[in-house]
């Protein structure tokens, strides 16, 4: 069996918006044992839409799409379909009652427009959207030398597509497999090191056809270990993953923070929780993200429990307080134990943009110089995460050399 991505829309195939949504139905493809021949990107034109959908029917058996399901004018997916099934767009009563409650749990009128969203290809099944307007579309069609493909379509919102993939979607394809399985995944989350050295430093774990697979991806410098394994049930899963991720945590040691939806701040304020700790930040360089992490960090953990980061400030970039005076500033302001501090922006005697990151308690203080890298988009991003893992290391692991 083999698999295609189309993403639909004029800001993907503009250059003004980058099609994340393909990069990441292809990982979860290839969990599953798809392989994904084709990635396919076409703006929201009816004629456009044809010539994809009829060359990847003929070459692919399922075809995941993203994107067009929208009420406007050129949300055209839907068309799309109906025109090459050869059957008209009916209206489904149950998905329209669906859209109309989210518009009327928001107190406001729905818009005539929002019913195309109801309308789906005669024959076809909906794929339902617990958070947005936009039901999904699940439909086969005819291959030119026979047989039938079977289309996958999700609107192009990932915080949408995303658990309508996991709920239906996923389960519709297993159920399509030969020998239909139970696969079941796990997350190891690392910071620290880029996306090669990490390879590097997991001979032979990440390679194709090993069972359990092991898929590696960066996003802002972050790396996801996606271990993956295929079992007759859940409890055999596990028991194919542990090996595995063990040798992941001996191998990676201290660059492991976490699993599944961790994220390094969350991590550190874990450790500083477990240390019966409390935090606080001040920043230039890194112009408020060290903060913005860590605020949301605090939100997310248990309400009932302590408060582990007190409050953070962020200075002017013209400020030129030393970064050790920052954390003891932003300490003693919020009468925390630890406090973090970032200093601004300047250039290393080799040309290069760097800034330094300082940890303070009442017993010590250390500085530890931090050079920008991975072009402007995530420098910022990834500095404030390194800035947040070497206090998290700091608690964890205080005799580690910085």
């Amino acid at each position: 069996m083999h698999a295609e991505v189309i993403a639909i829309g004029d800001e993907l195939t503009s250059g003004q918006r980058l099609d994340t949504n393909s990069r990441w139905m292809a990982a979860e493809l290839g969990v599953l044992g798809i392989p994904v021949g084709f990635h396919t990107t076409v703006p929201d034109t009816l004629e456009a839409g044809v010539e994809a959908f009829r060359a990847a029917v003929a070459r692919a058996d399922v075809v995941v799409v993203t994107g067009g399901l929208g009420p406007t004018a050129d949300d055209l997916t839907r068309d799309v379909l109906a025109g090459l099934a050869g059957v008209p767009l009916e209206l489904d009563t149950p998905s329209l009652a669906w859209v109309e409650s989210r518009f009327a749990r928001r107190g406001v009128p729905m818009p005539e427009s929002n019913r195309r969203q109801a309308l789906f290809p005669c024959g076809s099944r909906v794929i339902p959207n617990p958070t947005g307007t936009a039901p999904g579309i699940d439909i086969d069609l005819p291959r030119p030398g026979g047989g039938r493909a079977r289309i996958f379509a999700l609107p192009g919102v990932p915080a949408e597509m995303k658990p309508m993939w996991r709920a239906t979607v996923e389960p519709a394809i297993l159920a399509m497999l030969p020998d239909r399985a139970t696969i079941v995944q796990r997350r190891i989350k690392c910071f620290g090191a880029g996306e090669s050295a990490i390879e590097a430093m997991l001979p032979d774990l990440v390679r194709r056809g090993r069972d359990p697979l092991v898929g590696i991806t960066a996003h802002e410098a972050t790396i996801t270990l996606r271990i993956a394994a295929r079992g007759r049930d859940e409890a055999h899963c596990r028991a194919l993953i542990a090996p595995t991720e063990e040798t992941i945590r001996t191998c990676l040691g201290r660059l492991v923070y976490g699993v599944e939806d961790d994220e390094v701040e969350d991590a550190a304020l874990a450790a500083v929780a477990a240390a019966g700790t409390t935090l606080a930040s001040a920043e230039i360089g890194t112009a408020g993200r060290v903060a913005a992490i860590l605020a949301q960090a605090e939100a997310r953990r248990d309400r009932s429990a302590a408060a582990g980061f007190l409050g953070g400030r962020v200075l002017g970039s013209r400020d030129r307080l030393g970064v050790e005076a920052l954390a003891t500033a932003a300490r003693r302001e919020c009468g925390a134990a630890i406090g973090l501090g970032v200093g601004p922006l300047r250039t290393t005697d080799d040309g290069r943009e760097a800034l330094d990151i300082a940890i303070v308690t009442e017993r010590s203080a250390s500085v530890v110089p931090h050079v920008l890298g991975g072009g402007p988009d995530i420098a910022l991003s990834r500095a404030a995460k390194t800035a947040v893992d070497l206090m998290r290391l700091a608690i964890v692991d205080p005799e580690a050399p910085r």
